[in-house]
């Protein structure tokens, strides 16, 4: 036995109707249709300009050392200051974890927000104190971004090329105490950036 499923009526004009539309906007016809099938399409690689011969685009980010380095300043500072219980984060400027460190007795939410700072400032080319601005206002704002935080915190870092990285706190009682770690963080690498 066959059953037979029909399309609601408003849907069964809706679809044929917004075809015809189409084509009509497009302006395409039976001609359009066969040069189109005989046309080569261009790549975007062949027509977008590339960084090297073979069309590779090169990015800069931290070595594992440099992270490392810096992850252990931002803590160290943190420590001196009675804060040991915060969590550092160094991403690249995709947002991947190069180092972290999660100081004694640092609670599990410092983890996601080290590097979700981290990830902001790296991201924006900026540090997430002088972005926050940015995050307030009334509907849809770059705080709705997945991913991303905007306390203060997080420090961009920066190369010749741009923003390649970014060194997040979390857990101070005060973004401003975590961002101070994490700028301790960045000048203890600051002479190895180009």
């Amino acid at each position: 036995m066959r059953t037979f499923h029909r399309l609601p009526r408003m849907l069964a004009i809706t679809v044929p109707l917004a075809a015809i539309v189409a084509t009509a906007a497009c302006g395409s016809s039976a001609t359009d249709e066969a040069t189109a099938a005989t046309t080569p399409v261009a790549t975007a690689a062949a027509a977008a300009p590339v960084d090297g011969a073979d069309g590779l685009v090169s990015q800069n980010r931290l070595g594992v050392g440099a992270a490392q380095t810096a992850a252990q300043a931002a803590l160290a500072k943190c420590q001196a200051d009675g804060l040991g219980f915060v969590t550092v984060s160094v991403v690249d400027r995709n947002g991947n974890v190069q180092a972290m460190l999660r100081g004694d007795n640092a609670a599990q939410h410092t983890v996601e927000a080290a590097r979700q700072k981290a990830y902001t400032a790296a991201a924006f080319g900026a540090n997430t104190s002088d972005l926050s601005d940015r995050a307030k206002g009334d509907g849809a704002t770059v705080a709705d971004l997945p991913g991303t935080l905007f306390l203060a915190g997080g420090v961009s870092v920066k190369s010749a090329s741009g923003s390649i990285a970014g060194i997040g706190v979390g857990g101070a009682p005060d973004g401003m105490r975590d961002q101070s770690c994490a700028a301790a963080g960045l000048d203890a690498i600051a002479g190895a950036l180009g």
